[in-house]
């Protein structure tokens, strides 16, 4: 499994710690209000508000938050105006890392990212240094039970799909980035709404870091998340379950 997968993992496990600051609801509000801004105010036609949305009911905030943040997106309330920003470097062992923040001041999201990297081993690199290691997609996901994996290709390639990767974790269902909406809609009208649909940035080819090193890039991935304005983190490695295990307890 992907460095970004076992992130994934070890930070849904952190989850109940996490949504006892107000970090998080930080983060949700952020991608609310920028979803709400580029695709509208409805999540019924947005996925990525719905999305959004979602995640923020699951961590129990307030329906008058996420009401707020999706204003402050169409306009109706005044509110900071957020920037998306991306930023590639490099952290220990030659691991690519891509970095995506909602900002509204470029110069110290930079430079908060630039230490970040510097004090874990890292380094901070030009635009397009590593973000060809990657590709940019779309990823739709569906729990197994709702289809076999048959059933989930022959509908994913119907739809306009590019890929369907189906294991015990469920059918993930890779698209391009200017059909993942489209793809998202078909499914859904088939299968009902999915667990996750949205953009990331998934690895050509991965490292694999014994568990010295991979403790290194997941405490880097870490503190990176830990700021306000970093919403997503990928990186190309692959460590062991027993330290995920150890980095999830």
């Amino acid at each position: 499994m992907s460095g970004h997968s076992k992130w994934a993992t070890i930070k849904h496990k952190k989850g109940a710690a996490d949504a006892k600051r107000g970090r998080l609801f930080t983060k949700l509000i952020k991608e609310i209000t920028m979803a709400a801004r580029l695709g509208g105010g409805d999540p019924g036609g947005n996925p990525r508000l719905r999305k959004a949305i979602d995640d923020a009911k699951a961590v129990n905030m307030p329906a008058e938050n996420i009401k707020r943040g999706i204003q402050r997106g169409t306009g109706e309330l005044p509110g900071v105006s957020y920037e998306e920003v991306s930023y590639e470097g490099y952290g220990p062992g030659g691991v690519a890392v891509i970095v995506e923040a909602l900002t509204d001041n470029r110069n110290r999201t930079a430079g908060e990212v630039r230490a970040i990297f510097s004090k874990n081993g890292g380094n901070l690199a030009e635009t397009g240094a590593v973000s060809f290691m990657f590709s940019h997609v779309g990823v739709v996901e569906y729990d197994t039970k709702v289809a076999s994996a048959d059933q989930m290709l022959e509908a994913a390639i119907e739809a306009g799909a590019e890929d369907v990767v189906s294991n015990d974790d469920g059918h993930q269902i890779i698209t391009t980035p200017d059909t993942l909406n489209d793809v998202a809609r078909a499914l859904e009208a088939k299968f009902g709404e999915p667990r996750k649909s949205s953009m990331l940035w998934k690895p050509q080819n991965t490292i694999s870091l014994d568990d010295e090193s991979g403790e290194k890039v997941l405490k880097l991935i870490e503190t990176l998340d830990d700021s306000d304005d970093v919403q997503n983190v990928y990186a190309n490695f692959e460590v062991s379950d027993a330290l995920v295990q150890k980095m999830s307890a």
